[in-house]
């Protein structure tokens, strides 16, 4: 019997099936959701448009799909799951720090410490880097190390969470209300300045709090609490932290953007919640996409084998885009004020063009690092087609 929050579709001919590391059946809508989030971040660091924060918080988003997946794993021993969380991500982030303390190094940057490096290896912290490097008139701007390098926060927020999890689900399972809404609470302290925690220290911890209850989340769906709450309680009270957040952020509006959640953790914190919270009561059973999503089914399957390698090398390929498109203002029939103003106003399309041919570009030279994590044979793209699935290294 369907539960009545659930919808089951059936599958559109020639769909394929698709199935976790331990033999059960993924579930695409996640599956879905995992991708819209990539996009999403893409676009939020090319365009930075800051009402995408309000359209689609992938952060909170992929925070929640983590958190269901390690829930549905953690009934294996959470040593051995923990473990297999960590072996997935350290070698895309170790190719990715070799790549980047190399470049590094070569600009003449020198670390104040060694033990700094360390996040490198393992992303229990943030990784240093200089906030300028070379010449704003060189091949790259003098802060793409900050841009490259900075968004690597996400990794050290999953490492944590990763690592608190069986601790997290434990109390979750015997307090669900009380864990749940920890998060917020420890937000609302830090977030309204209460408590002040300088640093690095203090960012991590913020991150913990802003997401941890979307973390928590995912295991209330994991365990089927979410669906046992009626609709229209969940949708009303998952409204009012929106519109909470939404008051919040008018309010105390971001230093870059007045409607950027990034910079309000109480509202990033109560929008993301609520929003998630939406997304998974109304979240149908697919083990395959259904009608004309289906068709987008290599895509949705690709983006989640190399998820990590997507997210880590994204922002380096955006800045990859500038000296290609400066090639074109060369050519001989681009000349003219009519064409350079054209090209200027077109610019940021471009780069949103062009970023995604070189983002396929790196999932095949180190997209199978994923694979060499995961103890699979290497895979140059695993996009579920029969020979693409397939097709190893």
């Amino acid at each position: 019997m369907t539960h009545p929050t659930e919808t089951t579709s059936a599958p559109s001919p020639g769909a394929t099936r698709h199935r976790t590391t331990d033999g059960s059946a993924r579930d695409r809508y996640l599956d879905l959701l995992r991708s819209l989030a990539l996009i999403r971040v893409v676009a939020y660091h090319l365009f930075g448009w800051a009402w995408l924060t309000l359209l689609f918080p992938s952060m909170g988003v992929m925070f929640a799909l983590a958190g269901s997946l390690m829930a549905r794993s953690l009934k294996r021993p959470a040593l051995g799951v923990i473990k297999s969380r960590i072996r997935r991500l350290l070698p895309p982030l170790w190719a990715f720090g070799a790549v980047a303390l190399t470049v590094l190094f070569a600009g003449g940057w020198r670390p104040g410490t060694l033990l700094g490096l360390v996040n490198y290896v393992i992303p229990v912290g943030a990784p240093p880097y200089p906030s300028t490097i070379g010449s704003p008139s060189g091949l790259l701007e003098d802060t793409w190390a900050d841009q490259a390098i900075g968004p690597l926060w996400y990794l050290r927020a999953y490492l944590w969470f990763v690592l608190a999890s069986p601790l997290l689900l434990w109390a979750f399972r015997r307090a669900p209300w009380p864990t749940l809404l920890a998060p917020l609470a420890l937000t609302t302290i830090i977030g309204t300045g209460v408590v002040t925690i300088p640093g690095e220290t203090g960012n991590a911890v913020t991150d913990f709090a802003v997401y941890g209850s979307c973390w928590i989340l995912g295991f209330a769906h994991a365990d089927g609490l979410l669906r046992r709450i009626p609709r229209y309680v969940a949708v009303s009270y998952a409204s009012l932290l929106m519109a909470f957040g939404l008051w919040w952020a008018s309010a105390h509006p971001g230093p870059e953007a007045a409607w950027d959640l990034n910079d309000i953790p109480l509202a990033q914190a109560t929008w993301s919640l609520g929003f998630v919270v939406i997304l998974l009561h109304y979240a149908p059973s697919w083990q395959s996409l259904p009608g004309r999503l289906a068709k987008w089914d290599r895509v949705v399957t690709l983006s989640n084998n190399r998820a990590v390698t997507i997210y880590l090398w994204h922002n380096a390929l955006i800045m990859a885009t500038v000296p290609i498109i400066d090639v074109m203002y060369e050519l001989p029939f681009l000349q003219g004020d009519t064409a350079v103003a054209a090209l200027d106003a077109a610019d940021p399309l471009l780069m949103f063009c062009l970023v995604w041919p070189l983002i396929g570009l790196m999932i095949l030279t180190v997209g199978w690092i994923e694979d060499i994590g995961a103890r699979r044979r290497p895979r140059l793209w695993p996009d579920g087609g029969k020979r693409g699935g397939r097709r190893g290294i």
